[in-house]
């Protein structure tokens, strides 16, 4: 049976950059708009005033936080965000062959990231670039990014922020050398973007083109690594430990 935990990681987490149910940022951008809004009601100037209110609505709605149930099964990978799953394919990254799962989140989906796995990040790397339209194959490798090395039981992954024509910014709240637990909030892209996720050839791929994934509790993949061969090592080194005490006691 399938194990969950709710909301993996808030606990590490501080007020400082999200509060329960909206990222801090959505105050910011969002409160502007509204009180705007109001001073034009007064002033009777309804019109600006419904456009200002609906922005700030929308706004209120982006920087959403909701909180999720996290699978605890072994080997899990989890969505860094919600979306549509744009791209499974095969892909090599730095000589090691391996697949890539690309998530594009459209402008209603909650933005806030989510760590795949758990782990250490060994290296973070922000690359400028161009802002493409996030659903582009070429997005990938040639927009504005956040990219994440991750350490895990099983190997080493990695994943993506990547910004899109809109989202003219990603955001990390993570920093190398930091460990993360599956699922657990890591940054947002402001306004539409994309996410993607490398694993090496051995992981399962278990979600198909057009699937909609939700951040930190829809599976990606299934891959246990070389956490599998280090526990059949142990099983194995174990077993012959066993069989030499039954040996030395019969001898």
């Amino acid at each position: 049976m399938t194990m969950l935990a709710r909301g993996a990681g808030t606990a590490r987490e501080t007020g400082e950059v999200y509060s329960k149910s909206m990222v801090k940022e959505g105050y910011y951008f969002g409160v502007p708009p509204l009180v705007l809004g109001g001073v034009f009601f007064l002033l009777h100037w309804n019109a600006a005033a419904v456009v200002l209110v609906l922005l700030a609505l929308f706004v209120f709605s982006f920087f959403r936080d909701p909180e999720r149930v996290i699978p605890a099964e072994t080997g899990a990978v989890v969505s860094p965000g919600d979306g549509r799953v744009v791209v499974v394919t095969e892909e090599e990254y730095a000589g090691r062959p391996g697949k890539r799962i690309s998530i594009f989140l459209a402008v209603w989906n909650v933005h806030v990231n989510r760590a795949p796995a758990e782990g250490t990040i060994t290296k973070m790397e922000y690359r400028p670039g161009k802002f493409l339209a996030a659903m582009r194959e070429r997005a990938s490798v040639e927009n504005e990014q956040n990219v994440f090395t991750l350490s895990t039981d099983a190997g080493e992954m990695v994943f993506k922020q990547i910004a899109g024509v809109i989202a003219r910014r990603v955001v990390s709240w993570k920093k190398q050398g930091d460990r993360v637990l599956r699922g657990e909030r890591i940054g947002l892209v402001r306004f539409g973007s994309r996410v993607d996720v490398w694993l090496p050839k051995d992981a399962e791929i278990l979600v198909k083109l057009g699937q909609n994934v939700k951040g930190g509790s829809s599976v990606l993949a299934q891959w246990t690594g070389q956490a599998a061969i280090r526990c059949s090592a142990e099983a194995s080194s174990a077993e012959t430990d066993a069989n030499l005490t039954a040996s030395g006691r019969r001898s």
